[in-house]
């Protein structure tokens, strides 16, 4: 069946759905209750459904809005079915995403960001450049200061954030995360998993992790 992508606004979405899009998290750590997604709707400009046929398979909430005049598509929460097509529901989401963006920011390299609590949620960074934090790189001062924007946008504490590490910890509870498991480690770059030698999702720790999608790259998207 065909994998399709929409992203419409989180005050259109109804009962049913987010009782779908808490069943999606069932199979992975998170598990994120309709009554959470409720309040992360209220919160949240923009929902990404994607289904294959009529099933829901994945959803991540986002907006598109500007941080010191940089387009910017920041996720939210959100998790795909963990499905051997899992990948792919993944993809079709940030397709529909940058297409939303090509059209907000026309000929602008746009920043992506995202909460993640595993390596796996590094697939979405895959074909992104620029991407902190990797492995073998010490983020630059600008890079550092893209990481404070980032957590003073997702609400965090400055106390518990380490901009050095892109690290948030945790305050006792399962971090709002885009939760993903690749079906294909050994494409995520060598040594991501030190990045998450300290990040202990069950006591709410995670990274920040941003990238730069090109002007060039959005613009061969369809609109």
């Amino acid at each position: 069946m065909a994998i399709t992508a929409e992203t419409k606004d989180c005050t259109a979405l109804s009962d049913s759905e987010l009782s779908e899009m808490a069943d999606t998290c069932a199979d992975g750590p998170s598990k994120y209750e309709a009554g959470l997604l409720s309040k992360q709707a209220e919160e949240w400009v923009l929902v990404t459904l994607v289904r294959e046929g009529r099933s829901l398979k994945g959803f991540s909430f986002c907006t598109l809005e500007r941080i010191g005049g940089t387009p910017c598509i920041i996720m939210g929460c959100g998790s795909f079915k963990r499905t051997a097509r899992r990948d792919a529901y993944l993809r079709a989401a940030l397709s529909d995403q940058f297409r939303r963006a090509v059209l907000a920011f026309p000929d602008e390299d746009v920043l992506v960001a995202a909460r993640v609590a595993q390596p796996g949620a590094y697939e979405a960074f895959r074909t992104l450049h620029d991407v902190v934090p990797r492995p073998g790189h010490t983020p630059t001062g600008e890079e550092r200061a893209w990481g404070r924007r980032l957590a003073k946008r997702y609400g965090i504490d400055p106390k518990r954030f380490d901009d050095r590490r892109s690290l948030v910890k945790g305050d006792g509870t399962f971090p709002l995360v885009l939760d993903h498991e690749t079906t294909r480690p050994e494409r995520l770059p060598e040594g991501i998993d030190e990045l998450f030698s300290d990040v202990d999702p069950q006591r709410g720790d995670s990274l920040i992790v941003f990238g730069w999608v090109m002007a060039e790259e959005l613009a061969k998207i369809e609109t």
